[in-house]
Order: structure tokens, then C-alpha cells, then sequence
């Protein structure tokens, strides 16, 4: 690559040096830094067992709580509210993503929305007694403040990479969030096993987890905003109304339909990607309640998770740079659905056989993830980054309601987590079959994008 390269900003096209690409690019991989330690340590490790512990002390002799006077299982209303949080960015992100491209002014959108849901994170400080209403209404706003964050934080991909290195950059981010999930959730451990010594109740030593993971995201959100920035769009759109968001979606999705194979890309992502993200807002649940283990072993395992993801993340990465990235892709979700399949099997108060599970997902969570950002990266037009990233970024967060909505289902249907988890195979299955459709290097010429040597 040489010292100068080429950004494309609208029409026009001027030169950015190497130094200030890599400076901006070490920016972007804070924004993944600041926030994972929310899907780590809040999603993935204590607010699960927390909210259902809160919700089965107020439910009734049936085991049933009642918010707004509808009857919900208190072990799955973690899992709806999951779902509601989804449904509401669903809402959200196109209106986002759209203004983002009409005004070419990523940086603000992405500051209210981080601090929104960082702000909805801390306030899970206050999540006591039976507050468990309250405990469901700040994940659905923390929860979608994410997906709508993650849309324009994804659509700057492209901007900040070339082509040959977008693999590399997206690997590199998910590492970045990784590192600061693993770093974060250790000093939770201390905290969470030895609150005794520190003075506090188990409670009170959740709820500081909790909340310090929202103080986290928002401090080190003050890094991207300072390294990132907006760039001019050729000729901004004059509408500036709530209904242009979606009325951009539609076109966006019509705009789509001349290129199929990417929609083919982001039907079968939005497959296999729900069943990867039920299984990280399911997995502590599954854990706790169907398996017997302690919190200090899912924090534990989830710790070991963080840890091998960071090096899975970046081997996958290395990778694709042999395979492709598709090849590579499809290697994980056979992974995953031998994952399930153990996890399903495993048997009841064995940490250490959860200890080898978590192992396994540590080795291809990360990558997985990482490589479906940059490949769907090279499907985009350009011009077009924010408002085709808010449709992926529906297929990531905002249409992954129905996996968490599956599980809960199963196990109000049946009381047991063991049907729940093995309900997920399906979404890798259908998500490896369509992927495996999809002819990757034609979708990338289809967009106008210069195709990589290996895809």
C-alpha cells in the first residue's frame, strides 16, 4: 500500500495519508473497547441470573410475574425482554442509519446513542428488592442503544479500510473489545468473590458490576469521537423527518434488490447470527439454572471465553487471509453446531467440561462475527456505508429477536433450558447451507468494489 491513499467521500476524492488512516483506524477499535464490556459483563454474565433471581423472588406461588398484567414465567422474562429490546431498535436503526448518510455526521448519532445506553447501564446499580420491571425496561433501552451505536460505528468499515485490510481492521476491533471484556470481568471476579472482604452484599457487589460496566462504555466512547470523523456527503437530503428513516429503508431495500446476492448474504447472516447471539445472551442462564454451576464459574468461563476469543478473533483473521473469509466463516458455524450439540448433553455441577465448552466458543465467537463485518463490508456501495450498515446491523442485533424468543418459548413450554439450547442448531444449520450459496466475489463486483485476491 503505498504512503497515500484514496478516500472516496461522495464524488469527490482526496488524499489521506497512511499515518492519519492508522490513527483513525486505532480510534475506531476503542469504540468495540468501550463497549463489550456491556455484552460481557452485563449480557452475557450477571444480568441474566440477576433479573431472573429478582423476578422469581416477586412472582407468585406459580412461579409467574405480571408486568403490565401480562403473565410471563419468571425464568424467561430475561429472554423477552432480549427480544423487546430488538424489536425496539428494529424501530430505530433505519431512522438512524439514513440520517447518518443524509447528513454525512456519524460522530454526533453515535455519542447520543453510546451515552444512552451507558447511561441505562449504570442506572442497573438500582435493581433491588423486586424491581425486576425496572431491570427489564433498562436492558430493552441499553440493549438497543447498542444495535443503533452499532450501526454507524460498523459503516465507518469501509471508510477507514481499503479493501485488502478490512479483515485485518474488523479482527483487530472485535480483539480490542475482547481485551478490555476479559480485563473488566477479572476485576468483577475479585469484586464478586470476595465482596465479603470489600464490605458489601452479593447484591450490592452485582449491581456494581453492573453499573461500572456502564461507566466504562462511556468514558472510553471519549476516544473514538476525539480519533474518528464525519465526512462530506455530495448532496444531502433536505428531508429530516422521523418517516424518512424508514422510507430510506425501503429504498435502501429496494436498492438491494438489484443486488441479490448481497440480500442472499444477509439472509443467511441474519440466520446464523440470531442463534450466536442467543447463545451469548443465553448462555449464564443456561449455566445457572439448568446446569447448577456458581456465578464465580460462569464468570469464570466466560473470563476464558474473552481471553481465547481475542486470539480466535485474530487467528480467524490469519485465516481468511488463506482460506477467504467465507471458507473461514463456514468453518466456524460447523463449530457451533457441534457446540450445541455437547452442550446439550453436558451433565449437571462439571465446571470443568463447561471450562472445555466455553473454550470451544472462545475460538470462533470473535472471528465468526469479525469476518462477517468485513466480508458484508465489501457488498456495500459506496456513498451508501451507514444506511446498507443499518440493515446489516439488523440482521446482527435488530432481527436477532427471534432466537431469544425461541428459548424462551421452549422453556415455558416444556421447564427446561436443555430443550432451549438444543432449539439453536437449527439457525446454524439453515445459516451454513444458505452461506454456502452465496458466490461471494460476484456479490462484491455487483457492488462496485474491487475485489479482494482472497474472499
Amino acid at each position: 500500500m503505498s504512503a497515500e491513499i484514496s478516500e472516496i467521500t461522495g464524488r469527490a476524492e482526496r488524499p489521506v495519508s497512511r499515518a492519519d488512516r492508522e490513527r483513525e483506524q486505532r480510534g475506531w477499535y476503542f469504540y468495540d473497547f468501550a463497549c463489550s464490556v456491556y455484552s460481557t459483563s452485563v449480557l452475557t454474565v450477571f444480568l441474566g441470573p440477576y433479573l431472573t433471581s429478582i423476578a422469581k423472588s416477586a412472582a407468585d406461588p406459580d412461579g409467574f410475574v405480571r408486568p403490565l398484567g401480562i403473565p410471563v414465567r419468571a425464568g424467561s422474562l430475561f429472554a423477552y425482554a432480549v427480544s423487546a429490546s430488538v424489536i425496539l431498535a428494529v424501530v430505530l436503526m433505519p431512522i438512524v442509519g439514513a440520517a447518518a448518510d443524509r447528513r454525512g455526521r456519524k460522530k454526533p448519532l453515535l455519542a447520543a446513542a453510546a451515552y444512552t445506553g451507558a447511561a441505562a447501564t449504570a442506572g442497573m446499580f438500582f435493581l433491588d428488592g423486586h424491581r425486576y420491571l425496572l431491570g427489564a425496561v433498562l436492558l430493552i433501552v441499553a440493549n438497543a442503544s447498542l444495535s443503533v451505536s452499532m450501526v454507524l460505528y460498523n459503516a465507518y468499515l469501509p471508510q477507514i479500510a481499503g479493501p485488502e485490510e478490512r479483515d485485518r481492521v474488523s479482527s483487530r476491533g472485535w480483539a480490542f473489545g475482547y481485551t478490555s471484556g476479559a480485563g473488566v470481568l477479572v476485576l468483577n471476579l475479585i469484586l464478586y468473590s470476595g465482596h465479603d472482604g470489600f464490605g458489601v452484599s452479593e447484591s450490592t457487589a452485582v449491581r456494581i458490576c453492573l453499573a461500572s460496566a456502564g461507566i466504562w462504555w462511556g468514558a472510553f466512547t471519549l476516544v473514538p469521537l476525539r480519533r474518528l470523523r464525519d465526512r462530506a456527503v455530495a448532496a444531502p437530503a433536505a428531508d429530516g423527518k422521523v418517516g424518512a428513516g424508514w422510507r430510506q429503508l425501503i429504498a435502501t431495500l429496494r436498492d438491494m434488490r438489484a443486488r441479490p446476492l448481497t440480500l442472499a448474504f444477509l439472509a443467511a447472516y441474519l440466520i446464523y447470527n440470531d442463534g450466536v447471539q442467543t447463545v451469548i445472551s443465553q448462555a449464564s442462564v443456561y449455566g445457572s439454572e439448568e446446569l447448577g454451576l456458581d456465578q464465580n464459574t460462569l464468570i469464570v468461563a466466560v473470563l476464558l471465553v474473552q481471553v481465547l476469543a481475542v486470539a480466535g478473533a485474530l487467528g480467524m483473521g490469519r485465516l481468511a487471509q488463506t482460506y477467504g473469509a467465507k471458507r473461514t466463516i463456514l468453518g466456524s458455524l460447523a463449530v457451533w453446531t457441534v457446540i450445541l450439540g455437547v452442550g446439550f448433553f453436558l451433565p449437571a455441577r462439571h465446571p470443568v467440561l463447561f471450562f472445555v465448552l466455553a473454550g470451544a466458543i472462545g475460538t470462533v465467537l470473535g472471528g465468526s462475527q469479525a469476518l462477517s463485518r468485513s466480508l458484508f463490508s465489501h457488498m456495500v456501495p459506496s456513498g451508501k456505508e451507514a444506511e446498507y450498515f443499518s440493515a446489516y446491523e439488523m440482521s446482527d442485533r435488530g432481527l436477532s429477536w427471534l432466537g431469544p424468543l425461541v428459548f424462551g418459548l421452549a422453556y415455558q413450554l416444556t421447564g427446561s433450558y436443555r430443550d432451549a439450547i438444543i432449539s439453536l442448531v437449527v439457525f446454524f444449520a439453515a445459516g451454513f447451507v444458505l452461506l454456502a450459496r452465496v458466490p461471494v466475489r460476484a456479490a462484491v463486483a455487483a457492488a462496485g468494489n474491487p475485489v479482494p485476491a482472497r474472499i
